[in-house]
């Protein structure tokens, strides 16, 4: 995969649309795949994503003694949603999911059904969250390959400040900024870290599944750095309290090829130099 940064020109609404139409691909090609493994996961009702137990890891410090047991929540880019029913099956309530895909939020609505759960999907982007849903959550949540795909973080800030009640906690874990900068093949610098450098465009016939090459008709992507100042800045810039700010050993998936199974997912060997392969960031909106 080559980005290339000169795709700035790429009218916003366009490069959007675009990252629409990939995604809504990728939903069917992710629902089948063995990574996702959907009817697994069905078959197990007691099944927890590892997403969600590596994002609830980073969370549980930040709740009450009840956990996330009894509190609403909504789940910023939930894609195919086997995630956002992971955190309906640890007791949230009240559970909704937010995705730009419709056809992503078509499995979910599936997916959700056929586990027996009440979740309330919405087609929207994650910028302008607050514009769809039109009520307050205790958690707000989102992880694992989501903010590359926002433009800018400075709505998507204050929608997350809007949208959460006084005293809510909001948390993202995502893949370390460092990785795109190395266009996730380490160990050379060959792309952007620091955020403002315009849209990186790129083609891809595959996804993050096995053997997906070919498969995505859909193939123009384009993502937007975001540098760890500049998501903690947002996020205090809208008038959330941070407390916690995390850079972690491993990530959700197998992003190339030195890494090695790790209880969390993936992470480097021992004989490799130590960087940080995701971020978290955990924030709350003051209750008074």
């Amino acid at each position: 995969m080559t980005t290339n940064p000169t795709a700035a020109a790429v009218p916003e609404d366009d490069a959007i649309a675009a990252n629409r139409a990939n995604w809504d691909d990728r939903a069917d090609v992710h629902a089948r795949s063995r990574m996702y493994d959907v009817d697994a996961f069905l078959a197990d009702p007691t099944d927890i994503s590892t997403v969600v137990r590596n994002d609830l890891a980073v969370l549980a410090p930040h709740l009450p003694a009840s956990g996330i047991v009894g509190r609403s929540l909504l789940h910023l880019q939930c894609h195919i949603g086997t995630d956002t029913v992971s955190w309906a099956r640890l007791g949230a309530v009240e559970v909704h999911g937010l995705d730009l895909s419709s056809n992503s939020l078509r499995h979910a609505a599936r997916i959700a059904e056929a586990d027996g759960r009440r979740i309330t999907w919405v087609e929207g982007d994650a910028r302008f969250a607050s514009a769809a849903i039109h009520r307050q959550f205790e958690t707000i949540v989102t992880s694992a390959g989501t903010i590359v795909w926002l433009p800018e973080l400075t709505a998507w800030a204050h929608s997350i400040h809007d949208l959460l009640e006084p005293g809510g906690v909001f948390a993202i874990r995502d893949d370390h900024p460092i990785l795109g900068a190395m266009d996730h093949e380490p160990w050379t610098i060959s792309d952007d870290y620091l955020s403002g450098g315009g849209t990186r465009t790129y083609s891809d016939s595959g996804t993050y599944t096995e053997d997906s090459d070919g498969q995505i008709a859909h193939t123009t992507n384009h993502e937007w750095r975001h540098d760890l100042g500049e998501i903690v800045a947002a996020l205090l810039g809208a008038g959330l309290r941070i407390e916690a700010v995390h850079e972690l050993p491993f990530m959700d998936w197998p992003a190339f090829g030195d890494l090695v199974a790790c209880p969390q997912g993936w992470t480097l060997p021992e004989t490799a130099p130590r960087i940080p392969l995701n971020f978290a960031v955990v924030a709350r909106r003051p209750a008074g």
